[in-house]
């Protein structure tokens, strides 16, 4: 074997040996608590003959080997290359000495340190399968055991307090290990080898309220159960009894936004969605999300779970607790954050009691306290990727990799689907998702997700980075708060710069920024944007091009308003059809205000998205974010056939508009309309960014925004965008919509920071 001057690994951390030594101090740096980094340490160096020790110490975990020269670099390749799934190496230095004389490797107690920490704290993750099992075995000692779990599986974020990552610095402090559970955290050919979280009947948390039996019972008969999950409190109940189903969403104040199904085996996701491979990898991961996925004909479920929509989401149990439930009563169940509508999950005991009462017919909870919420992640699959659309147990705060240390800066979202990112080092953690921070609720628990990041990560932030709409409560906080100094960024800047640094590219890049809204440098609501830039700036190359938002925030609620205004500036006035199918008063003053020159206007590819929905008659009215949006992809996947693009004027959808309208009057099914229309956005899409590539020489094309979580669209987009030879780089594991808006914000943010440095060192 050659003596190593030195070895890049994958993350591009640099291993240094001396080749005379055989004695190696390893620190390794990034989510390795909580995930059975030690015990893994442990083994390869008890099967290597190496001697040494291993502790946690702060951010980081901190090997000591002696031995054979060669099997202490084997030691190091493995510790890079072998590491347990639920890791996450950000960085691996070694440093060499002259051995000491160990004679055995040992797991020493943590280390408290005083330097600044990153904040990789692990994602809590469902159980897994050999738990599963075990709880299923009439034999063994934790047979029906909820709360099951070992280092491969379990609570991490939901009940960690503090790091070092150890019993004692979580809620199962409050759990003293019983006799048998000692000998199997002690023993490191155990699978619960310091395993934090692991208990039994006998030591554990255990059940409150009902039992097991009586709550499945009520579940069979139609009742509403609240249940405490890992991340928080959840609302179950039946989704084949429509009664039930109803009766949730009365009492809930959720009129139509679908709801999540948990199921008891893949088997019985097959038989309410068609799932292709990655949908069923991403159902059966230890993050066990929420999988979006084209719903099957099927009398299991009942209409009011998601109306309106082409898709069902399901799940598989994130817990044995939700695993018995699902199991017991035998059929899907609605599965649904424990809350009224547009207020964070609960996770207080005392709060939950007073929340439930006229919501839920029983209350099944534990006395393990959640020290921090996770909602379930939820993602679906696009062009063969599963992409996330709501990151929060399983992934979130998993960190997202930087091009380059720089200044600690933080990150606080825009309004809606917030979540805020802390940079620390060259590495970026997004919060789990907070929700709209137009509830109070939500916005408190935006604040204390914000103090929790800089303590974990004990952080000097240097910059607080806001959205540039100064109306956004997450922009009044920042520009209010005493941490640092503030910075505004523009929407649709963050969303690009979201983009490429997910996909590692630095830039520059043509970005597609398609959603909702987002306030613009010219005082706009822009939404349909073509910018070139990177982090250090950008031009708005081109948009599509405005029109009237007439009643303002009232056009995201009723997007006939904003067929309406499309129709003005198509035709200068409402079609006939058209004003009779809306209400003659009402599109009366409504086409008075898009004609006043005082009028908002906006270039908003989701509120064009709304027009066509409304003028298709799918949606007039909406109570959620995206719906009409959703139902006019629902529709245009049904249409089996081939369909041509509407034509275009440049930028304007005046052309579009009378096409779908022509169409419509023509008698025209909406299934056909709606599949055009998605056609006619690719083509714009493609058209666009060809003719800027060719102006900038530029070769890559990052797609974000909300619009872009719709899977035709982005199947249509693709292979077009190839074939003109372009490099396409889009979302998969940060949220495409609002909630990666934060990331972009730091790596902006610290840009900035980096020119204003290098500007002032110029000038001394």
């Amino acid at each position: 074997m050659q003596p190593w001057s030195s070895l890049r690994c994958s993350e591009g951390c640099t291993l240094a040996f001396v080749s005379d030594t055989t004695r190696l101090t390893v620190e390794i740096t990034g989510t390795v608590q909580g995930v059975g980094f030690r015990p893994f340490v442990f083994g390869v160096a008890s099967s290597l003959g190496l001697a040494g020790e291993v502790t946690n110490a702060g951010a980081q975990v901190i090997c000591v080997v002696e031995g054979e020269r060669e099997a202490c670099h084997t030691f190091v390749r493995r510790v890079r290359d072998e590491a347990p799934d639920l890791a996450d190496v950000h960085q691996i230095d070694v440093v060499a000495s002259d051995p000491q004389g160990e004679t055995e490797f040992v797991i020493v107690p943590s280390r408290n340190v005083d330097q600044q920490r990153s904040a990789a704290i692990p994602p809590d993750v469902a159980t897994c399968s050999q738990c599963i099992a075990e709880a299923a075995d009439p034999n063994d000692r934790r047979h029906g055991y909820p709360f099951i779990c070992c280092t491969a599986c379990g609570p991490r974020y939901s009940v960690v307090d503090d790091l070092p990552y150890d019993r004692t610095n979580t809620s199962m402090a409050t759990f003293p290990l019983c006799t048998e559970c000692t000998k199997e955290f002690e023993d490191p050919t155990d699978r619960r080898f310091h395993a934090q979280a692991t208990s039994c009947a006998e030591c554990g948390p255990r059940l409150t309220g009902p039992s097991i039996d009586e709550v499945v019972a009520a579940l069979g008969d139609g009742a509403v159960v609240a249940v405490k999950g890992l991340g928080g409190y959840q609302l179950l109940c039946r989704a084949d009894h429509d009664e039930a189903v109803q009766q949730l969403r009365d009492r809930k104040h959720r009129e139509a936004k679908p709801f999540a199904l948990l199921v008891d085996s893949l088997a019985m996701a097959e038989r309410l969605v068609d799932l292709d491979p990655a949908g069923r990898q991403a159902l059966q991961s230890p993050e066990a999300p929420i999988v979006l996925a084209p719903a099957r004909p099927s009398n299991e479920v009942a209409d009011q779970v998601a109306p309106r929509t082409a898709l069902l989401g399901v799940m598989l149990p994130a817990s044995n607790l939700h695993a018995m439930l699902a199991k017991g009563v035998g059929v899907p169940l609605v599965c649904t954050s424990g809350n009224r509508s547009n207020e964070p999950i609960i996770i207080d005991d005392g709060r939950a009691a007073e929340a439930f009462d006229g919501i839920a017919d029983l209350v099944l909870a534990h006395d393990r306290s959640i020290e921090r919420r996770a909602d379930d992640s939820v993602g679906r699959v696009v062009a063969g990727h599963f992409q996330l659309v709501r990151r929060a147990r399983g992934y979130a705060p998993r960190s997202v990799a930087l091009a380059s240390d720089g200044p600690t800066v933080l990150g606080v979202g825009a309004e809606l689907k917030s979540t805020t990112c802390l940079a620390v080092g060259d590495r970026a953690s997004l919060s789990v998702h907070l929700g709209d921070l137009e509830s109070p609720l939500t916005l408190a628990a935006f604040e204390a997700t914000i103090a929790d990041q800089i303590a974990f990560a004990a952080a000097d932030v240097a910059l607080v980075v806001h959205d540039l709409h100064p109306e956004y409560l997450s922009s009044k906080f920042a520009t209010s708060q005493d941490i640092a100094q503030s910075l505004a960024v523009q929407h649709h800047h963050a969303h690009l710069v979201s983009c490429l640094v997910e996909n590692r590219h630095e830039g520059p890049a043509i970005g597609v920024l398609f959603d909702g809204l987002g306030w613009g440098d010219d005082g706009t609501a822009w939404g349909g944007e073509f910018l070139i830039g990177d982090a250090n700036g950008y031009e708005r190359a081109d948009s599509l091009r405005a029109v009237s938002m007439p009643g303002g925030v009232k056009a995201l609620r009723d997007p006939w308003r904003m067929a309406v205004a499309h129709c003005v500036a198509a035709f200068g006035e409402v079609p006939p059809r058209i004003k009779s199918s809306f209400g003659d008063h009402e599109v009366d003053t409504v086409a008075q205000m898009c004609a006043a020159p005082t009028a908002l206007q906006t270039s908003s590819m989701g509120r064009l998205f709304d027009a066509v929905a409304a003028l298709c008659g799918l949606s007039q009215s909406v109570t959620y974010e995206g719906e009409a949006a959703i139902a006019l992809e629902g529709v245009a996947v049904e249409f089996a056939g081939d369909s041509s693009a509407y034509p275009w004027s440049g930028n304007d959808a005046a052309e579009l508009i009378r096409g779908v309208i022509d169409d419509l009057e023509s008698g025209a099914d909406s299934a056909f309309v709606a599949h055009r229309f998605h056609r006619s956005i690719a083509e714009f899409v493609v058209t666009t960014t060809a003719g800027l590539a060719a102006q900038t020489g530029l070769d890559t094309v990052a797609l974000s925004g909300g619009v872009f979580q719709n899977r035709l669209l982005v199947e249509l987009l693709l292979p077009a965008l190839a074939g003109e030879g372009l490099q396409v780089l889009r979302h998969k594991e940060v949220p495409t919509n609002d909630g990666g808006i934060s990331l972009g914000q730091v790596a902006i943010g610290r840009a900035s920071l980096v020119r204003s440095a290098s500007s002032v060192n110029r000038d001394q």
